[in-house]
Protein backbone atom coordinates (compact mmCIF):
# COMPACT_ATOMS: atom_id res chain seq x y z
CA UNK A 1 0.00 0.00 0.00
CA UNK A 2 1.35 3.42 -0.94
CA UNK A 3 0.45 6.17 1.52
CA UNK A 4 -1.40 9.16 0.22
CA UNK A 5 0.96 12.18 0.07
CA UNK A 6 -0.07 14.89 2.58
CA UNK A 7 -0.60 17.48 -0.17
CA UNK A 8 -3.16 15.19 -1.82
CA UNK A 9 -5.44 15.62 1.19
CA UNK A 10 -5.64 19.34 0.41
CA UNK A 11 -6.39 18.58 -3.24
CA UNK A 12 -9.05 16.02 -2.22
CA UNK A 13 -10.70 18.50 0.15
CA UNK A 14 -10.76 21.17 -2.57
CA UNK A 15 -12.25 18.72 -5.10
CA UNK A 16 -14.90 17.60 -2.61
CA UNK A 17 -15.89 21.20 -1.85
CA UNK A 18 -16.14 22.07 -5.56
CA UNK A 19 -18.15 18.90 -6.26
CA UNK A 20 -20.52 19.62 -3.39
CA UNK A 21 -21.01 23.19 -4.56
CA UNK A 22 -21.60 22.04 -8.14
CA UNK A 23 -24.11 19.42 -7.01
CA UNK A 24 -26.02 22.04 -5.04
CA UNK A 25 -26.15 24.28 -8.11
CA UNK A 26 -27.19 21.66 -10.67
CA UNK A 27 -30.18 22.52 -12.73
CA UNK A 28 -33.07 20.04 -12.81
CA UNK A 29 -32.86 17.44 -15.59
CA UNK A 30 -34.50 18.38 -18.86
CA UNK A 31 -37.54 16.45 -19.99
CA UNK A 32 -36.90 14.01 -22.82
CA UNK A 33 -37.78 15.23 -26.25
CA UNK A 34 -40.95 13.57 -27.61
CA UNK A 35 -38.98 12.54 -30.71
CA UNK A 36 -36.26 10.84 -28.65
CA UNK A 37 -37.11 7.43 -27.17
CA UNK A 38 -36.72 7.29 -23.41
CA UNK A 39 -33.75 5.28 -22.17
CA UNK A 40 -34.97 2.36 -20.09
CA UNK A 41 -32.82 1.13 -17.24
CA UNK A 42 -34.29 -1.52 -14.99
CA UNK A 43 -35.08 0.22 -11.71
CA UNK A 44 -33.04 -0.69 -8.69
CA UNK A 45 -34.99 -1.96 -5.71
CA UNK A 46 -36.05 0.54 -3.07
CA UNK A 47 -35.50 -0.21 0.61
CA UNK A 48 -37.13 1.34 3.67
CA UNK A 49 -35.78 4.85 4.14
CA UNK A 50 -35.77 5.44 0.38
CA UNK A 51 -32.38 3.81 -0.23
CA UNK A 52 -31.96 2.28 -3.67
CA UNK A 53 -30.33 -1.15 -3.79
CA UNK A 54 -28.95 -3.59 -6.32
CA UNK A 55 -28.86 -7.37 -5.91
CA UNK A 56 -25.40 -8.75 -6.66
CA UNK A 57 -24.24 -12.35 -6.37
CA UNK A 58 -20.65 -12.81 -5.28
CA UNK A 59 -19.26 -16.36 -5.28
CA UNK A 60 -22.77 -17.89 -5.01
CA UNK A 61 -23.89 -15.57 -2.17
CA UNK A 62 -26.53 -12.89 -2.74
CA UNK A 63 -26.08 -9.38 -1.42
CA UNK A 64 -28.52 -6.46 -1.42
CA UNK A 65 -26.21 -3.46 -1.81
CA UNK A 66 -27.19 0.17 -1.23
CA UNK A 67 -26.31 2.33 -4.22
CA UNK A 68 -23.89 5.23 -3.96
CA UNK A 69 -24.24 6.57 -7.49
CA UNK A 70 -23.84 10.34 -7.01
CA UNK A 71 -21.13 12.46 -5.40
CA UNK A 72 -22.93 13.14 -2.09
CA UNK A 73 -23.77 9.46 -1.50
CA UNK A 74 -20.28 8.33 -2.57
CA UNK A 75 -18.71 10.87 -0.19
CA UNK A 76 -20.97 9.82 2.69
CA UNK A 77 -20.62 6.08 2.03
CA UNK A 78 -21.03 4.02 5.19
CA UNK A 79 -19.77 6.76 7.53
CA UNK A 80 -21.19 6.50 11.01
CA UNK A 81 -22.80 3.09 10.50
CA UNK A 82 -22.51 0.85 13.54
CA UNK A 83 -23.29 -2.36 11.68
CA UNK A 84 -23.62 -3.83 8.20
CA UNK A 85 -26.10 -6.60 7.49
CA UNK A 86 -24.27 -9.86 6.61
CA UNK A 87 -25.98 -9.82 3.19
CA UNK A 88 -25.84 -6.03 2.82
CA UNK A 89 -23.28 -3.39 2.03
CA UNK A 90 -22.81 -0.60 -0.48
CA UNK A 91 -22.08 -0.46 -4.21
CA UNK A 92 -20.20 2.70 -5.26
CA UNK A 93 -20.82 3.52 -8.92
CA UNK A 94 -18.53 5.88 -10.87
CA UNK A 95 -18.71 7.12 -14.48
CA UNK A 96 -15.71 5.14 -15.72
CA UNK A 97 -12.73 3.00 -14.89
CA UNK A 98 -10.09 5.03 -13.04
CA UNK A 99 -7.59 4.61 -10.24
CA UNK A 100 -9.61 4.81 -7.01
CA UNK A 101 -8.68 5.15 -3.37
CA UNK A 102 -10.88 4.93 -0.27
CA UNK A 103 -10.27 5.76 3.37
CA UNK A 104 -12.12 5.16 6.63
CA UNK A 105 -12.98 8.76 7.61
CA UNK A 106 -15.69 8.76 10.29
CA UNK A 107 -16.18 4.99 9.99
CA UNK A 108 -16.63 3.31 13.36
CA UNK A 109 -16.58 -0.34 12.23
CA UNK A 110 -14.23 -2.43 10.09
CA UNK A 111 -15.36 -2.73 6.44
CA UNK A 112 -14.21 -4.97 3.58
CA UNK A 113 -13.87 -3.48 0.11
CA UNK A 114 -13.50 -4.94 -3.38
CA UNK A 115 -12.73 -2.71 -6.35
CA UNK A 116 -14.29 -3.93 -9.61
CA UNK A 117 -13.65 -2.74 -13.17
CA UNK A 118 -16.29 -2.14 -15.84
CA UNK A 119 -16.05 -5.82 -16.94
CA UNK A 120 -16.74 -7.15 -13.43
CA UNK A 121 -13.15 -8.15 -12.68
CA UNK A 122 -11.92 -7.54 -9.13
CA UNK A 123 -8.85 -5.27 -9.28
CA UNK A 124 -8.10 -5.30 -5.52
CA UNK A 125 -9.68 -6.15 -2.20
CA UNK A 126 -8.88 -4.92 1.29
CA UNK A 127 -9.92 -5.48 4.89
CA UNK A 128 -10.23 -1.85 6.03
CA UNK A 129 -9.85 -1.22 9.74
CA UNK A 130 -11.83 1.41 11.64
CA UNK A 131 -9.64 4.40 12.48
CA UNK A 132 -9.32 6.14 15.81
CA UNK A 133 -11.96 8.91 15.79
CA UNK A 134 -10.88 12.47 15.19
CA UNK A 135 -9.72 14.01 18.43
CA UNK A 136 -11.64 16.94 19.87
CA UNK A 137 -8.63 19.24 19.37
CA UNK A 138 -7.31 17.47 16.25
CA UNK A 139 -7.32 19.64 13.12
CA UNK A 140 -9.27 18.14 10.21
CA UNK A 141 -6.23 18.12 7.92
CA UNK A 142 -4.17 16.28 10.54
CA UNK A 143 -6.96 13.72 11.04
CA UNK A 144 -7.31 13.09 7.30
CA UNK A 145 -3.54 12.87 6.81
CA UNK A 146 -3.27 10.00 9.32
CA UNK A 147 -5.97 7.86 7.69
CA UNK A 148 -4.86 4.75 5.78
CA UNK A 149 -5.61 4.72 2.06
CA UNK A 150 -6.92 1.64 0.23
CA UNK A 151 -6.24 1.68 -3.53
CA UNK A 152 -7.86 -0.08 -6.47
CA UNK A 153 -4.35 -0.92 -7.80
CA UNK A 154 -5.80 -0.86 -11.32
CA UNK A 155 -8.56 1.25 -12.87
CA UNK A 156 -11.99 0.40 -11.40
CA UNK A 157 -15.50 1.75 -12.00
CA UNK A 158 -17.09 0.20 -8.93
CA UNK A 159 -16.31 -0.44 -5.28
CA UNK A 160 -18.25 -2.89 -3.13
CA UNK A 161 -18.17 -2.46 0.64
CA UNK A 162 -19.25 -5.44 2.76
CA UNK A 163 -19.39 -6.49 6.38
CA UNK A 164 -15.90 -7.13 7.80
CA UNK A 165 -14.76 -10.70 7.21
CA UNK A 166 -16.79 -11.14 4.02
CA UNK A 167 -13.85 -10.87 1.59
CA UNK A 168 -11.92 -13.59 3.42
CA UNK A 169 -15.01 -15.81 3.87
CA UNK A 170 -15.86 -15.51 0.16
CA UNK A 171 -12.25 -16.08 -0.88
CA UNK A 172 -12.52 -12.99 -3.12
CA UNK A 173 -9.25 -12.04 -4.82
CA UNK A 174 -7.97 -9.76 -7.56
CA UNK A 175 -8.57 -11.21 -11.02
CA UNK A 176 -11.81 -12.98 -10.10
CA UNK A 177 -15.01 -12.15 -11.97
CA UNK A 178 -18.24 -10.95 -10.35
CA UNK A 179 -21.09 -11.54 -12.78
CA UNK A 180 -23.65 -8.75 -13.04
CA UNK A 181 -25.02 -6.40 -15.69
CA UNK A 182 -22.15 -3.96 -15.08
CA UNK A 183 -22.92 -1.96 -18.23
CA UNK A 184 -26.46 -1.21 -16.98
CA UNK A 185 -25.28 -0.56 -13.44
CA UNK A 186 -22.58 1.81 -14.69
CA UNK A 187 -25.25 3.94 -16.38
CA UNK A 188 -26.73 4.68 -12.93
CA UNK A 189 -23.73 6.90 -12.08
CA UNK A 190 -24.60 10.58 -11.74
Amino acid sequence: MTPVPPWSVLVLCAVMLVAAAAAACESPPKAASPAAPAQTLPAASSQPGGRLTESITIRAESFELELAADEPSRTRGLMGRTEINPTGGMLFIFDDDADRSFWMANCVIDIDIAFVNSHGVVTASHEMKAERPRGEDEPLMQYEARLASYASRRPAQFAIELKAGSIRRLGLKAGQQIKADWKRIGKLAK
